[in-house]
């Protein structure tokens, strides 16, 4: 039987187990199975390996899309100019790293901005790994953008500099950080919501719940919003794509 699955921590609640779960019955395919395997920590990864001989893909969430990188024996050229993998394949005796979590995301926005959105700038909150892949999209597709995390640097802001006018000018906001997930469903980013307007797009990569609290401020304010599970759609069969190959 093939293995495949996903490295994380808290990863109890995700989706994905249910997603493959799925594809594996419509599309009559019986010699795989997708498991979840919570690590406490990245340097459990050789040992999940060595016990599990059969696997041939994994998916990779926080916190380890970055930890992961010195465990891989190659990196694609687009996942290492991200600075992040997601998806893990098993071949040739190497292990192989690859980000689908960008082609995932690019879709996802692409398909709900509006022209006006897509020449206005983003907020992308959060500086982890899946903002790296968001932030790889966003140069591909043109967008400027400004990073907002909790630790300041020369090229970030950090959320007290969120003021009202920031917040109003940048049109598109996405929160790339856990905030909000299941089932810390009250948690949100902190921004003066009150600057958001109907012109406004707030992308969560968030997917459980379907609606968060970031994505309820926004909906008050008459934002349109999106969650992550398209995204989480996408990228998960990109990533079955790149363990069939």
């Amino acid at each position: 039987m093939k293995q495949y699955g996903l490295i994380g921590k808290q990863i109890q609640h995700s989706f994905s187990p249910s997603f493959f779960a799925k594809k594996f019955k419509n599309e009559g395919i019986t010699d795989s199975e997708y498991h979840l395997f919570p690590l406490e920590k990245i340097s459990d990864f050789n040992a999940l390996i060595d016990q599990h001989p059969t696997l041939k893909g994994l998916n990779v969430t926080i916190p380890y899309k970055t930890e992961i990188l010195p465990y891989l024996d190659k990196i694609s050229p687009q996942a290492a100019s991200i600075g992040a993998v997601n998806t893990i394949k098993f071949a040739g005796g190497l292990v192989h790293g690859f980000n689908t979590d960008v082609y995932g995301f690019q879709y996802s926005l692409a398909s709900q901005l509006s022209k006006y959105q897509y020449n206005s700038t983003a907020l992308i909150l959060g500086a982890g790994g899946a903002s790296k892949a968001v932030v790889y999209a966003l140069n591909q597709m043109g967008i400027n953008y400004k990073i907002v995390s909790r630790k300041k640097t020369q090229d970030r802001l950090t959320y007290s500099e969120l003021k009202h006018e920031i917040v109003k000018r940048n049109l598109i906001i996405i929160n790339t950080t856990p905030l909000g997930m299941y089932p810390e469903i009250n948690s949100c980013p902190n921004l003066p919501y009150e600057a958001i307007g109907s012109d406004h797009l707030l992308f969560d990569l968030v997917y459980n719940p379907t609606q968060t609290r970031f994505m309820k401020n926004g909906i008050e304010r008459g934002a349109k919003v999106v969650n992550g599970i398209e995204m989480l759609y996408l990228q998960a069969e990109k990533s079955w794509e790149i363990w069939q190959e």
